[in-house]
């Protein structure tokens, strides 16, 4: 399987593997390589809206996260790579910071058979302010953003079921909170909420989620809600929510 993904990956053009710049538009010069026969991820970080100046760190951070757990990151901000004969060669598919409509409808078809066929899917934070024309995605990605509170806040995160690091219960942070369109409780498993007593803005109640894990079209999908500030990249509990995130989309783990 390993040699499989990196003769799919060696093929793929509009490629950026681990460290380099994004690809945007068509891709320039020879396919890129993949530095070994680990299984791939994509991490896509195409904007179609707000750009958050988080992205580098964002990518930075996964591509630490995936060397940990054994993967290779492509990154790119080419749709392009979402058809029938690339997506098949990564492991899971990683929105990170994405914004708008970034695929057309062809595209979308491939990501939807693509997860069909048993496909994972990882969000972090605007993922959630991304194909909001797209039902499908919207039911992947469990909720889709509303709106936030002006500025960074500091709040308390509450992880469910023995889920935060090392059994953390409660980790206090400072990010721009997400209020969703709905609360995604009833169709997939809660990993961590928000308490809005802490902070001002927050438009849910008592039950405000925001990242959460579930079984989704036949594959699997994971979300979290935070990511907006580029130094939250540093916090080690965060990295360590992303790396457990990291870990079920790519089925290393089946515990979100």
């Amino acid at each position: 399987m390993a040699a499989l993904l990196l003769a799919s990956a060696c093929a793929f053009p509009h490629l950026v593997v681990a460290g380099a710049p994004p690809v945007t538009g068509v891709a320039a010069g020879s396919p890129a390589e993949v530095s070994s026969a680990r299984p791939a991820l994509l991490v896509f970080t195409r904007t179609a809206g707000w750009r958050h100046d988080s992205i580098p760190q964002a990518v930075a951070t996964l591509r630490d996260l995936a060397d940990q757990a054994g993967f290779d990151i492509v990154h790119s901000e080419d749709p392009a790579m979402f058809d029938d004969a690339r997506l098949p060669g990564f492991r899971a598919v990683l929105f990170a910071n994405t914004t708008g409509e970034v695929l057309d409808p062809v595209q979308r078809a491939a990501f939807e058979r693509y997860v069909a066929a048993g496909g994972a899917f990882m969000g972090v934070h605007s993922a959630a302010d991304t194909g909001k024309q797209w039902p499908w995605y919207g039911d992947l990605v469990g909720a889709w953003f509303k709106g936030h509170p002006p500025g960074l806040q500091a709040t308390e995160v509450r992880f469910e079921s023995g889920r935060g690091p090392d059994g953390l219960q409660r980790w206090r942070v400072s990010d721009e909170i997400y209020n969703y369109r709905r609360n995604p409780r009833a169709g997939v498993d809660v990993i961590a909420t928000v308490d809005e007593s802490t902070y001002a803005g927050g438009t849910m109640g008592a039950d405000h989620p925001i990242a959460w894990c579930h079984r989704a079209a036949g594959g699997r999908a994971w979300y979290t809600g935070l990511g907006h500030d580029p130094a939250l990249y540093a916090d080690p509990v965060f990295r360590a929510h992303l790396l457990r995130g990291l870990r079920y989309a790519t089925g290393l783990s089946g515990d979100c």
